[in-house]
């Protein structure tokens, strides 16, 4: 059961990001928060050479596929991000704001990993910031008005690749904090669905409030 439910989250939050590249790419944008965007990369980077460290797993190589497709977002925000900002926001600034936002999210990993351990700083770093993450979807699609860069498949996988780590740690291991951060994740994650879900029984065009960036 936990291979299987191991392997169901990395099969989703894979798609979560294959689709967050392939909608970054196509409509000249990013696809996720970029603070949870640079708090996953964190992680990712972070925990696929701890397992590593200890010999092959599926967690390590789930994490790898995760930090390689990451840098493709990561590489979509620094891209398209700054047309998204006020024109006060130099290119120069937004590059330095963006380093200065991942350098922030790998020193916030390495402090979960020291004070917590590699066990408990894991998955509570995770949670934490999954959480975030439904939130901030929630903002980014209100500050954008609308769908553009987001759909239904980044929402649905989402929310069944933090579904299926809330039941192997918070309802098998018996973590209670783990599962309730599980549970409100799940809460954010399906109003969120339904976001999208009324934005496109209102017309087909998710774009359709926002003008593509000229800059």
């Amino acid at each position: 059961m936990e291979l299987f439910l191991t392997l169901v989250s990395g099969v989703a939050w894979t798609i979560v990001y294959a689709e967050a590249i392939r909608l970054g790419l196509r409509q000249r944008t990013y696809a996720m928060p970029v603070a949870a965007l640079a708090l996953n990369f964190a992680w990712e980077t972070t925990y696929a050479v701890n397992e590593f460290l200890g010999g092959v797993s599926a967690q390590g190589v789930v994490n790898v596929v995760w930090a390689v497709a990451d840098v493709v977002i990561v590489y979509t925000f620094f891209r398209f991000g700054r047309a998204e900002l006020p024109e006060f926001v130099t290119r120069p600034l937004f590059a330095a704001w963006g380093v200065l936002v991942f350098g922030s999210a790998f020193a916030v990993q390495w402090l979960f990993l020291a004070h917590f351990g590699a066990h408990d700083a894991s998955r509570y770093s995770a949670f934490l910031q999954n959480l975030l993450m439904s939130g901030l979807f929630i903002a980014l699609f209100a500050g954008r008005g609308g769908a553009h860069g987001q759909s239904l498949v980044i929402a649905v996988a989402k929310w069944l690749g933090t579904l299926a780590p809330t039941v192997l740690f918070g309802v098998i291991e018996d973590a209670p904090f783990i599962l309730g951060l599980g549970v409100l994740c799940g809460v954010f994650d399906l109003a969120y669905i339904a976001l999208l879900v009324r934005d496109r029984s209102h017309g087909p065009d998710a774009l359709r409030s926002r003008p593509a960036p000229s800059r």
